[in-house]
């Protein structure tokens, strides 16, 4: 099956959750909408004849000033048959993203480092919280409007 074909399955079958579809650079992605992600991401891997079995990362884009700001993308391999989705969610500064990490337990660590970067909340998290900033850290340093510098960076000569 190629990744072409999985869109079409897709478009097919949750007609008004994906929104947009394409191929961009030889990878073929699908917009869908926040609340079904969990069950959209489930079929992937569940189907037997997609089996996206493996999710190879999660990460963020802020937008900001665009409006929803924030996207959430997630890259699916399948082992079986060789091809790759990017999928997105778009989000608005607010909104939280259902967790997939009870369909893939490696989406755990990636939901948190999209947390601890970018501040997106992911409902139904077993455990979010930072990973790679301390805790004590002030904001999220991978959104377009952290300070450079830092939080309360002020420059030491030497």
């Amino acid at each position: 099956m190629t990744s072409e074909q999985v869109m079409d399955i897709l478009r097919e079958r949750y007609t008004e959750d994906v929104t947009d579809s394409g191929v961009s650079h030889g990878q073929s992605w699908v917009v869908v909408n926040r609340d079904r992600i969990s069950a959209i991401c489930n079929f992937l891997k569940e189907s037997s004849d997609i089996r996206m079995d493996y999710l190879i990362d999660i990460t963020a884009v802020d937008w900001h000033p665009r409006n929803p700001r924030f996207e959430v993308v997630y890259h699916l391999h399948s082992m079986s048959n060789g091809c790759r989705l990017r999928i997105k969610v778009p989000l608005e500064e607010e909104q939280a993203v259902p967790s997939v990490s009870w369909i893939w337990r490696t989406a755990n660590w990636h939901e948190r480092e999209v947390f601890d970067m970018f501040g997106i909340r992911f409902d139904m998290h077993p455990d979010l919280r930072r990973i790679l900033m301390p805790d004590e850290w002030e904001g999220h340093p991978l959104r377009k409007d952290y300070p450079l510098e830092g939080p309360d960076w002020k420059f030491k000569p030497w």
